[in-house]
Order: structure tokens, then C-alpha cells, then sequence
């Protein structure tokens, strides 16, 4: 299929459209209703059944996956004067967490192909290190690595697990983009669910435009009894005891506090909606599947595009659908070729400026854009596409003609002028 004609004017395209139903409204008005309204019966069965779903032993439902994966590093001792490995492209709460703890981030480069964090970059990194030849001090002690399964095309675990036991690591998984998502280790081995065992702990989010949703919302699952207990009691305030088996009836009211927490619990009211959005997990991947091959049918022969890999080993979410521009084969910016796009009623965005090129990784640890040069590279290229369960067919046709004009004019410079119009 392609779509040359010149694109409408009258149709916006929002960057993501949350699929809400009945179910999850009536769950919600059902909560409401019954009084309890925090961290109680639907948070407990959104956890039992997110961790049936996926293949875990034990799930804490939280307020973020930010609150997750401080969680986990909190829980795995993360300490100062230690560092973790993680890739610069990724978004902020990756390191964040890691700094909260005063340790350091070390940066890693990404794969070319899959955006991915790049091992053989992570053992280059720890070499330098040791030598000297990073920002970060060479007597940092490593403890751990952060990867994370760019827009829900997971890394091989396998391969992150065999690293990490090489280097003595622990591993925090960041799946915020991977719900539903899975991987095949080898050619003849079964589907591995991404939280099935793939980490020490794996952290999903649960925000507005992500696979499911409850607005604001976050998981982690582990199949460690210790670190789960942990994590469940920091998430509360570091109480022997939390609010529900406090106030529901007949319950012991007293608690302890057994270390100084934080307050990241998930309330009832967004579990509420988890429950329902979970059930529809897999039908909702599978029609953001259906969109994402309908651009690779629609735009999968400009030679100005580079579209995102399709590996037959995975299971991919589809969380986002990120393109990248041959900046050598147009006369114009990402970032006027975005405007352009938002001009015309296309919303997008960039996943993500790598954190070796925010000013605070910059200025505090002193990375440089020459230490990372394929983030550097990708970073400038980068487009997310509109991607979410129930896109009309009209709204994808909208999107994929806009992008085939813009890269059929001679220009696409951010300006009032219309569109295809000769300079």
C-alpha cells in the first residue's frame, strides 16, 4: 500500500489514545462505592494476577515504575561509592534512582540495530573504568545493570544473565515498554514471558500511554521471598504492617517501623482499572501489532526511513514504533521534520535525548557525546509514531501520507508555507 495523495487538514492524530472500556469504568465506580478507596482486595488481585500473567512468584503494586526500580536497588543494597551499568538511552528514572541511592550511573552505549543496551560496550565500559578512561572514579565498585527493553523489543535475558554472572552483577530489568512481551534465548527454546525469572527484579509501568494502564502506576515482580518482603514493606513507610490488614475488620492495629520507607503504594482506585486492562493485555498487543505492520506496509519503501526491526525471536509489545531519519538523504532536521509533522495534526515524540546529553550527567559525571557515539548518533535521527489499540484506519493514513509528502517536497522546514509548495 502506499498513499501519496496530499494529506487532510481537518484530522489530528494524538501521539497516544489510552483504550478505556465499561469493565474498567464500572470496576472503578464499584470502588468508589465500597469505601475502600487506597491500597486494599483489588490492588492484591490486580498483583496475584499480573504475577500469574507473567510468570512470577511474587508482585508489588506501586505508584510508578520510578517507585519500582528505586525499590529494587533498595532492596539489592545499592550503596555509595558503587556503580550500575545502564544504558544512556533511556529515560531519566533509569539513573535517577541509581543517584538517590549516591552511587553512580555508568553509562553504555546502544546497539545500532535494536537500541538496546550494547554488551560488549557494557565490558568495554567496565575495562575503562578500571583504567581510568571514563569520568566516573576508577575506584568504584560495580554491583549491578539496568537494561531495558526499548518501545517492548526485549534484549535477550539469557545473554544479560550470562554477563552479569560473569561480572558478579545483579539485575534490575526495566520493562516499562515489555507488557506483554517475551523472547526465544535459542532457536529451539520455548517463549521466555518478559518477568519470568529474567531478572533479580523486573519493573513494569503502568503510566497513561504505556501497553496497560492505570493512569499513574508501576509493578515489580521478583521470585525472591527476601526482596519482595522488603520491597513491600519500603513501599509503605518501612511498617511491620500495612494499611489494609490495619483497618479492615478485625485486624490488628498496631505496627512497627521496621526501616525509614518511602509511600509508593498502589491505591484501589488504579488497580481498579489494572485488573481489567490486564485481561486485555494480549488483544491490545496484538492490535498494536496489527498497526505496526500496517506501517511497515505503508512506509516500508522510502529510502529516507529506517524503520524499527522485527526479530522473529520475539514477542514484541509495540509500546512504540520509533523511525529513524537518513539525515544524509533529506535537506532538513528532525527536529523541523516533527513540527512539520505536528503542523499537519500528527502527534510524536522523541524516546529519548540519552542521558550522556542532559546537562546534569554533563556537568556532575562529565560525559561527552564522543564517549557515546551510536546514542549520539540515533538520538538526532529518532521519531516516534502514533501507536496505540484502537487507531482508525483513516488516523494511520493520515499519519503515513503526511510523512510520504513531506519526504516527496523539497522541503520541510517548520514555516506557514504549505506543504509540497516549491521554495
Amino acid at each position: 500500500m502506499t498513499i501519496d495523495s496530499a494529506p487532510q487538514t481537518n484530522i489530528q492524530v494524538p501521539f497516544f489514545r489510552p483504550s478505556i472500556t465499561d469493565a474498567e469504568i464500572d470496576e472503578v465506580v464499584a470502588c468508589l462505592r465500597s469505601g475502600w478507596l487506597t491500597t486494599g482486595r483489588r490492588a492484591k488481585q490486580f498483583e496475584t494476577d499480573l504475577a500469574e500473567c507473567v510468570g512470577a512468584d511474587h508482585a508489588i503494586a506501586l505508584n510508578s515504575c520510578t517507585a519500582a526500580l528505586h525499590l529494587a536497588v533498595e532492596a539489592l543494597g545499592l550503596a555509595p561509592n558503587q556503580a550500575v551499568l545502564l544504558p544512556s538511552l533511556t529515560f531519566a528514572a533509569t539513573a535517577a534512582i541509581v543517584c538517590q541511592r549516591g552511587a553512580m550511573p555508568l553509562l553504555v552505549d546502544c546497539d545500532p540495530v535494536t537500541l538496546n543496551i550494547d554488551l560488549d560496550d557494557a565490558a568495554r565500559k567496565i575495562d575503562d573504568l578500571k583504567a581510568g578512561r571514563t569520568p566516573l572514579p576508577s575506584d568504584l565498585e560495580i554491583v549491578g545493570i539496568i537494561p531495558v527493553h526499548v518501545g517492548g523489543n526485549m534484549i535477550n535475558m539469557e545473554a544479560v544473565a550470562a554477563f552479569a554472572k560473569q561480572h558478579n552483577l545483579w539485575v534490575v530489568e526495566y520493562a516499562a515498554h515489555a507488557l506483554p512481551a517475551a523472547y526465544r534465548p535459542t532457536p529451539d527454546a520455548s517463549w521466555r514471558r518478559c518477568g519470568e525469572n529474567t531478572a533479580a527484579v523486573t519493573c513494569y509501568s503502568f503510566y497513561a500511554n504505556k501497553t496497560i494502564t492505570t493512569g499513574e502506576g508501576g509493578m515489580a515482580v521478583t521470585s525472591s521471598p527476601e526482596l519482595a518482603d522488603r520491597m513491600r514493606r519500603m513501599s509503605l513507610h518501612g511498617l511491620s504492617h500495612d494499611a489494609w490488614k490495619r483497618y479492615s475488620g478485625g485486624a490488628q492495629w498496631d505496627y512497627r517501623i521496621v526501616a525509614p520507607g518511602f509511600k509508593y503504594n498502589m491505591t484501589d482506585i488504579a488497580a481498579a482499572i489494572g485488573i481489567h486492562q490486564l485481561e486485555r493485555a494480549e488483544s491490545m498487543r496484538l492490535d498494536r501489532e496489527r498497526i505496526a505492520g500496517m506501517y511497515f506496509e505503508m512506509l516500508g519503501d522510502l529510502e529516507q526511513l529506517e524503520l524499527p526491526v522485527r526479530p522473529s525471536d520475539r514477542i514484541h509489545s509495540w509500546h512504540l514504533f520509533p523511525i529513524r531519519l537518513h539525515l544524509d538523504r533529506v535537506d532538513f532536521s528532525r527536529n523541523e521534520f516533527m513540527a512539520k509533522l505536528r503542523e499537519h495534526g500528527v502527534g510524536c515524540s522523541v524516546h529519548w535525548r540519552p542521558l550522556h546529553l542532559h546537562p546534569y550527567y554533563q556537568e556532575t559525571c562529565g560525559w561527552t557525546e564522543e564517549a557515546l557515539p551510536v546514542a549520539t548518533s540515533a538520538w538526532e535521527r529518532l521519531v516516534s509514531l502514533p501507536l496505540f489499540p484502537g487507531m482508525q484506519t483513516e488516523e494511520q493514513e493520515h499519519v503515513c501520507g503526511t510523512i510520504r509528502h513531506l519526504l516527496a517536497s523539497d522541503s520541510a522546514t517548520p514555516t506557514s508555507t504549505p506543504i509540497g509548495k516549491p521554495r
